[in-house]
């Protein structure tokens, strides 16, 4: 622990005396987001951002940019597994999460994989859907970013077709059915700004019609 304390420490005093929001590193994280990340030890959860801060909702409600998948990426090697730590932290305990929860905007995500053997967590660079399936879902959802509150949708495809990059720079495309595909939706919907309260908002308007 103390060989890996020092690097982090030099990293931060290094970023804290330039001037702006300049990449330094070529993998398009910012100077500011990359002292976040590299300000702990990788095994430490980071704070989740919550709506109910007003700078912290104004944040949840920005859309977040893509990221150069790049295996030898020092920052995003550590940024991924201090996002796995927060989700699986005894605070969160999540079955997904978006970067943007933790206050960085690149389009990554950690996803549990409720379909596949061992119900593994996987992460996601830069994921898109590209296909929504006619048929719906009824499920009950709940976000990290919204405390205390859990709701059940009907708008959410049963089946979705995505396309993302590996953390070894691989890109894939892959049709993902059930409650997967529901995180998957609500965690892609993150990267664009969107909480899953806003689909509430819909169910509602379209039950009055």
């Amino acid at each position: 622990m103390k060989k890996f304390i020092f690097p982090l420490v030099a990293l931060s005093l290094f970023l804290s005396s330039c001037h702006g929001s300049k990449n330094l590193f070529g993998n398009g994280f910012s100077a500011e987001q990359t002292e976040i990340i590299m300000s702990k030890d990788s095994l430490i959860p980071m704070r989740v951002y919550k709506i109910t801060d007003k700078k912290d909702s104004l944040l949840l409600r920005t859309k977040s940019a893509k990221i150069k998948a790049n295996p030898n990426d020092v920052v995003l090697q550590h940024f991924v597994k201090r996002l796995y730590a927060t989700v699986r932290d005894s605070l969160s305990m999540g079955v997904g999460i978006a970067a943007p929860q933790v206050g960085v905007l690149k389009n990554i995500i950690w996803v549990q994989r409720f379909d596949k053997e061992n119900l593994p967590f996987e992460v996601y660079l830069n994921p898109v859907i590209k296909e929504y399936s006619k048929k719906k879902q009824i499920c009950k959802e709940g976000c990290l970013s919204i405390p205390g509150r859990s709701d059940t949708l009907s708008t959410r495809a049963f089946s979705i077709k995505i396309a993302y990059d590996t953390m070894t720079a691989e890109h894939k495309t892959e049709t993902i059915e059930g409650f997967t595909s529901v995180i998957f939706q609500h965690e892609i919907d993150h990267l664009n700004g969107i909480l899953y309260l806003d689909h509430l908002s819909k169910d509602i308007q379209d039950a009055k019609k």
